[in-house]
């Protein structure tokens, strides 16, 4: 096979993952199988309507997880041990916010077949499962897979899914913050909704803070940063993207809050604090509440 006909072969293959068909559903140049082809295998045809039904009750602002969960077990009683039934699952577990069992079910559907994970869809679900869960090297590593291949989700979600990557790639320290800083940059130029890009601009200005960017981090406080933000961390859109990494709320509140709110501060990074100090950013959280106690700084730890 050349080089351009694999190269064509896997953007056909994408595509009809992207639309909620399987590899197996396609022929063997890409195309959705054709009716004929399909009326061949009924338990296939029965299959990959179920898949692409069930994909499609998890797109939209509507969502039927439920729904989308029983035609992915009624997908896997039709032609057990294919992956993408199994990858629905997962998806739909993650929708109904059991994020065990949708961590084990993606981790079963890779693990049956690597090429599930080929599916942006499938992809940004196993990001947030794998963040949510603590496995947090994981899913920096599928953030940075995902970011290049996120043009066809919108606007909105390709600002989330940046933002996400930020939040996750910070969790690795110093070693992390360029391409965190990268991607919080990406978030706050694609976000179209307040809200979101609220907290892009409170992550990105604390990510440039940490890296010793002072000046800009001050700069685009002032000039993004209205209001109380802890406002801005409780809003169901950021609750949402803040789940990959929760223990991070308190320092975006506590560095905005700095500007106007000492006390407020002090008390954000002392909540920080209790739930990382062990961190590899607890010795910048240290150093900003000794700046507003007056007291002695703790000794930086390099990570």
């Amino acid at each position: 096979m050349s080089v351009v006909t694999a190269f064509v072969l896997a953007q056909a293959l994408a595509g009809a993952w992207s639309s909620g068909r399987p590899a197996e559903c396609a022929d063997e140049t890409g195309r959705v199988a054709n009716v004929w082809e399909r009326a061949k295998s009924p338990e296939l045809r029965r299959y990959c309507n179920l898949v692409a039904g069930g994909s499609s009750k998890l797109a939209g602002t509507t969502v039927a997880a439920a729904a989308a969960l029983d035609a992915a077990r009624e997908a896997e009683g039709v032609l057990p041990g294919r992956g993408a039934s199994r990858a629905l699952e997962g998806r739909a577990l993650l929708a109904l916010g059991k994020v065990d069992e949708a961590l084990a079910a993606l981790r079963d559907a890779s693990a049956r077949d690597a090429k599930v994970l080929g599916d942006p869809l499938v992809l940004v679900a196993w990001a947030r499962v794998l963040a949510r869960t603590n496995h947090r090297q994981e899913a920096a590593d599928a953030y940075r897979a995902l970011l290049p291949r996120a043009s066809a989700f919108s606007k909105a979600d390709r600002a989330a899914m940046a933002l996400e990557a930020g939040l996750v790639t910070m969790t690795r320290g110093a070693a992390g913050l360029d391409d965190a800083i990268a991607a919080l940059r990406e978030s706050l130029r694609e976000s179209v909704e307040d809200g979101v890009r609220d907290l892009a601009a409170l992550a990105l200005a604390l990510a440039l803070d940490r890296g010793g960017q002072v000046d800009e981090s001050h700069a685009l406080l002032l000039e993004r940063s209205h209001g109380d933000p802890r406002r801005v961390v409780a809003l169901n859109a950021s609750k949402d993207v803040l789940a990959v990494d929760p223990g991070e709320t308190p320092a975006l509140v506590a560095l905005a809050l700095e500007m106007n709110d000492a006390a407020g501060a002090r008390d954000a990074w002392e909540a920080y604090l209790a739930g990382a100090a062990n961190g590899p950013w607890s010795a910048h959280a240290h150093g900003h509440l000794a700046a507003l106690t007056g007291k002695r700084a703790a000794p930086r730890v390099v990570r």
